[in-house]
């Protein structure tokens, strides 16, 4: 379960990480007069479920009751990344001179939760991780204890960090610690952490809450957003997908959560960003993977599609069907459809596939590598 920006910044300071004065409003008449009661200049922020708002023209700066006026009117209702704007965040501008980034996630690989540091705030961390690694300080920290204080400290010293806000930055990033430890959290961030006056303010804030951990969080789980999901979601319930929306743009269907899984861990290994997690399960027939399609075309985040179905009660043949039924309804491909299928009946399944509708690849590694390159040509 995911906070919005404005719940997760009260938990933090209730911990004492310094935030910025800030209040929600829902019309634009109320960010007006919250914005005057603040004052300029403030920052107008959409909360919705997504990233990159900024680029997408969901968070404006003004200087006055007139552009906050007409920001409000621009955010509230607009549609974000297939996410409908129903409540702003009105902030205290902060003037920085440094942007800073801290986080804590589980770390699956090494099978311990990681502390992250980094100069390099302000910026998607996700390129910075992939681009210039060394970029990122990291500390394993062992559950059974927690994170130490020496712990905090050595990270921050690690990642560059000015001696001025060295002592600041180690402290937010211990309590940042302590309550994704605390709150059963899945990933917590502040990104940017700005450097003001020789003193740090958490800009943005991000905190996920493990939704199986959701009974031991009851505090938690009273801020869950009913309005969060949108109309995939809707749609999943009623196609009867296990399906999980995310943030990047390559779809990717499959059945069985492992074969997806693994699908989704490629995309991230060969450079592309998931779009979304969608299981059609187990005997899948033509209708099904129709519906499939269908969802995923319905994403407007997605660039490219990736099927990677094994065969065992669901047939190749069926699926096959099923993506041409689904792709023969347009008169245009509206998106890269890239299929690997194997197990029962695969080599009929790919006999029947309408080869000037779909790519067709033998391996797994190959049809993703072609979705990652389909999605990022859409995109360049």
């Amino acid at each position: 379960m995911r906070l919005h920006e404005y719940q997760a910044k009260r938990l933090f300071a209730k911990a004492g990480i310094p935030t910025p004065e800030s209040a929600v409003a829902r019309t634009v008449d109320e960010a007006v007069e919250l914005a005057d009661e603040i004052g300029y200049p403030v920052a107008i922020k959409a909360q919705v479920h997504v990233g990159g708002r900024g680029k997408a023209g969901g968070i404006e700066l003004v200087d006055d009751a007139a552009e906050a006026r007409e920001a409000a009117e621009s955010i509230l209702g607009m549609d974000l990344k297939g996410y409908r704007v129903e409540e702003v965040l009105v902030e205290e501008a902060v003037e920085f001179t440094d942007e800073l980034y801290v986080g804590v996630t589980m770390d699956r690989n090494a099978g311990r939760p990681v502390a992250m540091v980094s100069t390099r705030g302000g910026v998607n961390i996700e390129e910075v991780a992939a681009e210039e690694p060394e970029a990122i300080a990291r500390e394993h920290v062992d559950p059974a204890f927690g994170m130490f204080d020496f712990q905090a400290r050595k990270a921050v010293s690690d990642a560059g960090i000015d001696r001025e806000v060295a002592s600041d930055v180690a402290s937010v990033l211990t309590t940042l610690y302590d309550l994704w430890e605390e709150h059963d959290g899945a990933d917590a961030e502040i990104n940017p952490l700005m450097v003001a006056d020789q003193a740090v303010v958490a800009a943005d804030a991000v905190f996920n809450v493990d939704g199986d951990a959701l009974f031991r969080q009851p505090d938690l789980a009273e801020l869950e957003d009913e309005t969060a999901g949108d109309e995939l979601e809707a749609k999943a319930n009623e196609y009867g997908f296990d399906y999980v929306r995310l943030e990047g743009n390559v779809g990717i269907i499959g059945n069985g959560a492992g074969l997806v899984m693994t699908t989704l861990d490629l995309v991230d290994h060969y450079g592309g960003e998931p779009a979304n997690f969608l299981d059609v399960g187990g005997g899948a027939k033509a209708d099904r993977i129709a519906n499939a399609l269908d969802m995923v075309f319905s994403d407007e985040n997605v660039d490219a599609v990736v099927f990677n179905i094994f065969g065992g009660i669901t047939r190749g043949d069926e699926v096959a069907r099923g993506i041409n039924q689904a792709l023969g309804q347009f008169e245009t491909i509206p998106k890269p459809v890239i299929v690997r299928l194997a197990g029962t009946n695969a080599e009929e399944g790919m006999e029947i596939l309408d080869t000037s509708l779909v790519q067709v690849e033998e391996t797994l590694e190959a049809a993703v590598q072609a979705a990652v390159a389909a999605a990022e040509e859409v995109t360049a």
